[in-house]
């Protein structure tokens, strides 16, 4: 029963060890032109299907009481859009000398472009009991910003690796991100009593057309014989988001706690897992997009799919380190509160 109990909450854990194993097997059904037509229900239904289940679950009413922390805000979003993939481009400008993959180093730049997720973030930051209101708030609003942001960054960084129009790059990030997103809005200030009162696995549902988005881009990896991994660009790169998360979560701590920051301990939780966290949902449907027909598309997708597990496994082991930090930041706090 514990084994059931385990695979039910790690289930896409495993979907997209599966997605991935059965792309190895019979690539020709998720390629282009093959039996699945990814480049209409994958590029166009699926995409937008993932975001209108974001539009219709994003809790819009939730964030206006986190609106007025600006401070918190731009901390925030300038760390995780601006710093944080700066500061993998002149990493990576050292790991380029490497024997490592080049299209793995890619991959880890593109990671540094990305948004913060909607969910991982949110939930880790409740179970320390932190600042829920500002981890909904940046992880809505940070994903909103990515979709502008993440594909500037990504043509910046990568712009060569990309034989993508700019122009039609936006359209089709307009077409299916931003237009589902604005129906699923629309169409949850009607619903939203029923979404409340059924609670329909949308997550569920987003997860499950992202498992096809990766496994038909891995199909157009294993049908490309030209492609060779190696073993050893794959652990370092494991070991380089180990260390990549480790090192950002400390540097944020760091700067949250410092004198005169004006963050609460419960502020430094949500600027912890918002700042370091990257989103895998928006992610990986905007790499099919910007590198669209790249035929190293999977290989740079490979260190997303990475960070993605082991932001969550680095922070579910960290959560009682931190919330103790935090209860006893706390009990200081009041303590040395002068007496009236």
């Amino acid at each position: 029963m514990r084994l059931l109990e385990r695979m039910r909450k790690e289930w896409f854990m495993i979907g997209i060890v599966l997605a991935i194993a059965g792309a190895k097997l019979e690539p020709s059904i998720g390629v282009n032109g093959g039996p699945l037509k990814p480049e209409i229900t994958v590029s166009y239904i699926a995409v937008a299907t993932i975001f209108f289940n974001s539009g219709l679950s994003l809790k819009t009413e939730e964030l206006t009481s986190a609106l007025v922390h600006i401070k918190l805000h731009l901390f925030i979003q300038i760390f995780t859009l601006a710093f944080f993939p700066a500061t993998i481009w002149l990493f990576l400008q050292l790991l380029s000398i490497t024997p490592i993959n080049e299209w793995l180093l890619k991959g880890l730049q593109t990671v540094g472009c990305m948004p913060p997720p909607v969910s991982s973030a949110v939930i880790l930051t409740k179970a320390v009991g932190g600042n829920e209101a500002a981890a909904i708030f940046n992880s809505a609003f940070g994903s909103f910003l990515g979709i502008v942001i993440t594909p500037l960054l990504l043509l910046l960084f990568l712009g060569s690796s990309s034989s993508v129009p700019f122009t039609s790059v936006f359209s089709q990030l307009f077409m299916t991100v931003v237009v589902p997103l604005i129906i699923g809005q629309i169409v949850r200030r009607y619903v939203k009593d029923w979404l409340e009162r059924k609670k329909p696995p949308l997550g569920a549902a987003s997860s499950s057309v992202l498992l096809l988005i990766i496994y038909t881009t891995f199909c157009d990896t294993f049908s490309n014989p030209s492609i060779d991994l190696d073993t050893v660009s794959l652990v370092l790169v494991l070991f380089i988001i180990f260390s990549v998360q480790l090192s950002f979560m400390l540097l944020t701590f760091l700067f949250s706690t410092r004198n005169n920051s004006g963050f609460t301990p419960a502020d430094t939780v949500a600027i912890i897992f918002c700042s370091t966290h990257k989103s895998l949902t928006l992610g990986i449907p905007m790499l099919k997009i910007v590198f669209a027909g790249h035929e190293h598309l999977s290989l740079i997708s490979v260190p997303l799919l990475i960070y993605h597990p082991v932001q969550i496994l680095l922070g579910s082991v960290l959560v009682p380190t931190i919330k103790s930090w935090m209860v006893s930041r706390q009990k200081g706090v009041k303590l040395t509160r002068p007496t009236v």
